[in-house]
């Protein structure tokens, strides 16, 4: 579809970065570990790292990337409290880690009771895992007109489940926050430093506007300092 241009008309997707600078230039490292779990993430990172080397077509990665996910968010107890705060106003984006080839990100998503986001695509395969609360995921498709419509049922993901997207098996989504009273948390998997990706929002009438989330983090989780478990071997 080609892009419509649109005067005077603002589409905030519901984060604090999406149409401002990204925060990802400014990273500090490490954050602080304040959870004696994040070696979970670690095991899954090396675990990802493994699985995205081995070249698998999608339908695989999808496959066994969600049994992965699966088991890391079948435990809530590694996520650092610096990259679970939720914001009043919009969900938030952190970032959890990124390989250097940009291969794959592992992001946090928060969302404050009720938050949701405009309907909006992807461009690459993602992974979605409930760590927890709930999250309902409605997905989206043009009718011959142009217009975005729901298509078919609603997802709705609870601590444990996981979901995926793509251009291949359906891309285009708006997702929710099912709680009004309580935050929601999920645990995000992409095949691309999703906070740099040019993707898009739509309206229901097809106006589409391009934009980039970023994050909300200014500091990463330090998931390579293993020296507590170096020391625990020592010969004394």
């Amino acid at each position: 579809m080609l892009m419509k241009k649109f005067a005077g008309t603002k589409i905030r997707f519901a984060l604090q970065s999406v149409l401002t600078p990204t925060a990802a230039s400014s990273f500090r490292l490490p954050m602080s570990q304040n959870t004696p779990h994040l070696p979970r993430l670690r095991a899954f990172v090396q675990q990802f790292t493994r699985l995205i080397d081995s070249r698998p077509d999608e339908p695989r990665l999808l496959r066994e990337g969600r049994t992965l996910l699966a088991a890391l968010v079948a435990h809530d107890d590694w996520l650092p409290a610096e990259l679970a705060q939720p914001h009043p106003e919009h969900y938030q984006q952190y970032l959890l880690y990124a390989d250097a080839r940009e291969d794959f990100s592992v992001v946090s998503f928060v969302w404050g009771p009720g938050q949701a986001t405009p309907i909006h695509n992807h461009t690459v395969w993602g992974l979605i895992g409930m760590l927890r609360g709930q999250e309902r995921s409605q997905p989206y498709a043009q009718d011959p007109a142009g217009r975005w419509l729901p298509s078919g049922p609603a997802h709705e993901l609870h601590p444990g489940q996981v979901d995926a997207v793509s251009p291949r098996i359906g891309d285009v989504h708006r997702v929710s926050n099912v709680l009004a009273d309580r935050v929601s948390i999920s645990i995000h998997v992409y095949g691309a430093n999703i906070g740099a990706v040019m993707r898009s929002v739509f309206l229901e009438d097809g106006t589409e506007k391009p934009f980039v989330s970023g994050y909300s983090n200014q500091a990463l989780p330090n998931l390579w300092d293993r020296s507590a478990e170096v020391r625990a071997g020592l010969v004394r």
